[in-house]
């Protein structure tokens, strides 16, 4: 350090400063300028990019938000579509079902009235097949009762005796 100090010449000092300051001038009018405006714009288009980037953010979460919204309706409608179509479904079955009941009921008040119809004839035959039966074995009693003249007159006597007048 002694050496420094003993080897210091001003007048090498003094034109050293001056290259120095003259340096200085020069590259503060040549370099420092562009230097800066290169450092400005990297600056303000680090500020666009950081800008477009928080708008696209932005964007995007506005986009989300739209689509859920879209999902939530397009579940909604599709609840409500399948909730339809199940009423529908029920309704279809319900009335598949009543008609079918009532079906059932006209084919059994058919079978009934035709049942009934059936044995009204049955009842009919059989009461004409007991009176054609009564008839033959009325007739043949008679026969057998009047086969004779004496028992004829015996019959007409005690008819006559039967009835009274009054």
């Amino acid at each position: 350090m002694e050496k420094l100090i003993n080897d210091f010449s001003f007048g090498l000092f003094f034109w050293q400063a001056i290259i120095l300051v003259v340096l200085i001038l020069l590259l503060r009018k040549f370099a420092w300028k562009p230097i800066l405006d290169s450092l400005n714009s990297r600056e303000d288009g680090i500020k666009n990019a950081l800008l477009s980037a928080e708008n696209a953010r932005k964007e995007m979460q506005n986009l989300q938000a739209d689509n859920e919204k879209l999902l939530n309706e397009a579940r909604a409608q599709r609840d409500a579509m399948l909730k339809e179509a199940r009423e529908i479904k029920e309704k279809i079955v319900l009335e598949a079902s009543e008609e079918a009941q009532a079906k059932a009921d006209k084919i059994v008040a058919k079978a009934q009235v035709i049942i009934e119809n059936e044995k009204n004839a049955a009842m009919v035959d059989l009461k004409n097949q007991v009176a054609t039966l009564s008839i033959e074995i009325a007739e043949k009693v008679i026969r057998e009762q009047l086969s004779t003249t004496e028992k004829q007159h015996k019959l007409v006597e005690d008819m006559l005796a039967d009835v009274t007048l009054k």
